[in-house]
């Protein structure tokens, strides 16, 4: 790969400012770091703060304050608005959702949507326990779209075709998924005005120029709803890289209800140099948990190497 070509790599870290991160949310920023850094790209800091019960300005900083701990400094984004791009906090970037939002409705594949949630479970079949929310398509017009650009009162709900869309992951390889049976025609923008994730994500991404997503395996499935989003604009989707869940020991994936894992906790028992070697120890790239720096994890980092199972355990 030629030097002009590594310097387009945009990879991005968009936490969610609802409380202090963990260790699952630190070893998906330094695996981002280092996949782009490794190829002298540039890594965006976004803020994903749409729900505003919960999300503050202080988690947000927060954020900062324990990258920079570890040595982690973004290029571009943050609560500062350092680059080109910004505002980089989602909460700031309603224009850009907008429009978004028009461009779908003039294609005709958005509709207006009264159901409840309550509505929407009722139509569950009982035995659905991966958490996943399938929409019965009840609100959906009569008619083949495309349905016009002035949809009806309630959510925006967007159409999605009985069809797989198909990709390749950097980790877990080929997929196929079928939105119609995965997830159904899905929300852009709730009742109540505030904007759904995969809309904004989508928005942020392309405007962002972000060229690689690497989180974690459990939002797999949701890159075939954004791949759709881009597609229908003619954009370019990144490529998306899943990494495996940190799971505690009793198999369970870690949240920030994890005090034992949180970073206030990790900071207080152990060295930056000791989370990075164990990230490190986690991710296949060291064949021991040991100390070691940024630097160091960078010089071994290989994509390769990061395990195939769909989780680790600390």
């Amino acid at each position: 790969m030629d030097k002009d070509t590594q310097q387009t790599v945009t990879g991005r870290f968009a936490p969610s400012p609802t409380g202090r991160m963990h260790f699952g949310n630190i070893f998906a920023a330094v695996l981002s770091w280092l996949s782009v850094h490794s190829r002298h790209g540039r890594w965006v800091l976004r803020i994903e703060d749409l729900d505003p019960q919960r999300s503050k300005y202080e988690y947000a900083r927060q954020i900062e304050d324990d990258l920079a701990w570890l040595g982690i400094e973004a290029d571009e984004g943050g609560t500062a608005d350092r680059g080109t791009h910004g505002p980089y906090s989602q909460s700031r970037r309603g224009e850009f959702y907008e429009r978004t939002l028009r461009r779908l409705e003039e294609l005709g594949l958005v509709y207006g949507c009264t159901c409840t949630r309550a509505d929407i479970m009722a139509t569950q079949a009982p035995h659905m326990s991966d958490g996943r929310v399938v929409y019965s398509g009840k609100c959906r017009p009569a008619a083949c779209p495309p349905f016009g650009s002035s949809p009806g009162p309630g959510a925006r709900r967007l159409y999605v075709p009985d069809r797989d869309i198909i990709f390749t992951d950097g980790i877990c390889g080929p997929q196929h998924v079928n939105l119609a049976r995965h997830c159904g025609d899905f929300v852009l923008r709730r009742a109540d005005g505030a904007w759904a994730y995969q809309l904004a994500v989508v928005a942020d991404d392309a405007a962002m120029g972000i060229t690689e997503v690497m989180r974690g395996r459990d939002l797999l499935l949701s890159a075939a709803q954004q791949i759709y989003l881009f597609g229908l604009q003619g954009l370019k989707a990144p490529e998306y890289v899943h990494i495996p869940l940190v799971c505690n020991a009793a198999g369970q994936r870690l949240s920030k209800r994890d005090s034992s894992e949180s970073m206030a906790e990790l900071r207080h028992r152990y060295t930056p140099e000791a989370i990075l070697g164990r990230v490190g120890y986690c991710a296949g790239l060291l064949d021991r948990n040991e100390e070691c720096s940024l630097c160091d994890l960078l010089k071994v980092y290989n994509r390769d190497k990061i395990s195939r199972d769909e989780a680790v355990y600390v």
